[in-house]
């Protein structure tokens, strides 16, 4: 009605002799205000502003559909956590995940990932479009925006991959109009880690060791990205989702890639595993590629962390909404044994963790009390401020423990309230140097190497046995009963660093949104989750109808909606 009602004032003008007619082609055609034209965006400024935009995707994320912290997807789905919130109907979606048995292919948070992980890489592609129609000379930076925007793309496509796994590649060339003719199987598997590898390669040859602006992607970076996507592609899957082999001569690209991050002096270990998920340490020497986060910045609530708001405790300081609780089986995987290593295989045989005296009659692996928080123990390296059973807004499912390592404290800077939700403009780590010493050691133990993957493992190890130091009461005692230790080199057989390896993976990324792509690669989820759904069935009623199917449950369906929009082109993941 408004713009009516001012298209009849001009008319009513229009008679009184003001201007010539309302059938005036010249009145009409006015550039509309507020509006840039596609022309007025290609020089080297705009282009610029439109690389940020696509570097501002990483973050763009939602909490029912999270896809920086990839909560729902790599913890839920690998037995690490439970959903949490206020049932199994609060958010069902995850519940479903959770469960596979109830998963469908009509599940709206599941398109709806897709559809932002797609709108990350239109970003991408709308830059990578531009920057290749300018000149280096118009723009001096073009090289190293284009590794930039290839790096990014290569980020969303490799989400895509390790959710779905057969997903369309949709590149800066390919024209709007024909976004719906691009079949979901026109590459195959292998294929389509080949365009994720060369988006990372491409970074790797224009983007350099050092960027003038934190948070832009370098070359050491890059390389670490490759090294993970190669690990990936090493493990060969047939049409089943079975892993039918392991290419050595792409794990001998990954030692050799993660050798040059490593050798680079740029990284290092923090001194303590709590820096990683404090945020004052934010951009600190174990960063090797981050997202971003602000507040204060100019904008209404900030940039937060949107994926994390729904996993704060239901206490007064915050006050919802208790979601991603890790689950019984993780927790019992921190014990350790007389010489601090691991129960490999009796850690959930032996007795549960619950309350207070089971954390100080066991030994566990440190790691502990900076990933879950538990009753009676510091929230946040506070000993002033308490994790209370209180706080758990439905223990009679989920059980009492919360996750720690996305959130902070109260009176942390970084924490930002957004009625009814909170959360904190903290970076998320997408790769840090942990993982990449981790990707090493596995690539060696793969290539029967495994004494030279000893010492790396044993460094991640010698870093979580020194990392104490916060872990105290209000009267300084030690929270929980910390013994951990280093792997002897006898018995260092490839089966047994194997085991090792695997295990630390666990532990040192536990809650990070890691674990369920892991066992995918391994070939071992579907063992794996039988065993671990039988075991918990026992503790924890709303499990009892999950169900992972083999073949089936490796990667999510291709969301229904995206199959109706290309008029059945795509094809649907098997099992589904």
């Amino acid at each position: 009605m408004k713009t009516f009602k001012h298209f009849a004032l001009a008319c009513s003008l229009l008679t009184l002799g003001l201007a010539t007619s309302c059938n005036d082609k010249e009145f009409l055609d006015v550039p509309p205000r507020g509006a840039i034209s596609d022309e007025q965006i290609n020089t080297a400024e705009n282009i610029d502003k439109q690389c940020i935009a696509a570097y501002s995707a990483l973050g763009n994320d939602g909490f029912t559909a999270p896809y920086t912290s990839l909560w729902p997807y790599g913890n839920l789905r690998a037995g690490d956590a439970y959903k949490g919130g206020g049932g199994t109907g609060d958010v069902d979606a995850f519940h479903f995940y959770e469960t596979f048995s109830y998963n469908r292919p009509d599940i709206g948070n599941t398109d709806e990932v897709w559809f932002r992980l797609y709108i990350g890489i239109g970003r991408a592609n709308d830059a990578l479009r531009r920057l290749n129609a300018i000149s280096d000379a118009a723009m001096p930076t073009r090289k190293v925006r284009q590794g930039e925007m290839r790096f990014l793309r290569g980020h969303f496509y490799f989400i895509l991959k390790e959710l779905f796994d057969r997903v369309p590649y949709i590149d800066e060339t390919v024209d709007v109009a024909e976004y719906g003719n691009v079949s979901n199987v026109a590459l195959s598997s292998q294929q389509l880690w080949d365009k994720i590898a060369a988006d990372f390669q491409f970074a790797v040859d224009n983007v350099p060791a050092n960027q003038p602006e934190v948070g832009r992607a370098n070359q050491l970076a890059a390389k670490a990205y490759l090294a993970k996507t190669l690990l990936f592609q090493a493990y060969t899957q047939d049409a089943s989702h079975q892993v039918t082999g392991v290419d050595q001569a792409k794990l001998q690209d990954v030692v050799r890639l993660t050798d040059e991050v490593i050798s680079s002096g740029r990284y290092s270990l923090y001194p303590d595993f709590a820096f990683n998920f404090q945020s004052n340490h934010d951009n600190g020497a174990e960063s090797v590629f981050a997202i971003q986060f602000s507040k204060n910045d100019g904008t209404p609530k900030g940039r937060i962390q949107q994926g994390n708001k729904l996993n704060y405790p239901m206490n007064a300081e915050f006050g919802c909404c208790g979601f991603h609780q890790p689950s019984q089986n993780l927790v019992n995987s921190f014990k350790t044994d007389a010489n601090g290593l691991p129960l490999f295989t009796t850690f959930n045989t032996s007795g549960d963790l619950v309350s207070g005296v089971d954390f100080t009659v066991n030994s566990v692996d440190p790691r502990l009390d900076h990933t879950v928080a538990i009753p009676g123990h510091p929230w946040k390296y506070d000993p002033g401020f308490v994790f209370q059973q209180a706080w758990v807004r439905v223990p009679g499912i989920y059980g009492y423990f919360m996750s720690m390592k996305e959130n902070v404290g109260p009176n942390d800077p970084s924490f930002q309230k957004e009625p009814p939700f909170m959360s904190s403009s903290k970076n998320w780590a997408i790769i840090r140097y942990a993982d990449v010493l981790l990707w090493k050691a596995e690539a060696l133990i793969e290539l029967n190497r495994a004494a030279d993957a000893l010492p790396l493992i044993n460094q991640i190890r010698q870093r979580a046995q020194n990392s104490t130091g916060l872990l105290r009461q209000s009267t300084g005692l030690p929270t929980s009963n910390y013994r951990i230790g280093l792997y002897p080199s006898t018995n260092w057989t490839q089966a047994y660093a194997r085991q090792a390896l695997r295990y630390e993976r666990r532990l040192e990324l536990a809650m990070e949104g890691n674990r369920f792509f892991d066992l995918v690669r391994w070939g071992i989820a579907a063992d794996y989750l039988t065993a671990y759904l039988n075991q918990e069935k026992t503790k924890r009623q709303y499990l009892q109808d999950a169900r992972f199917t083999r073949g089936r449950d490796e990667y999510l369906p291709i969301p229904q909606n995206q199959i109706n929009f290309t008029k059945g082109l795509y094809q649907q993941n098997p099992g589904w």
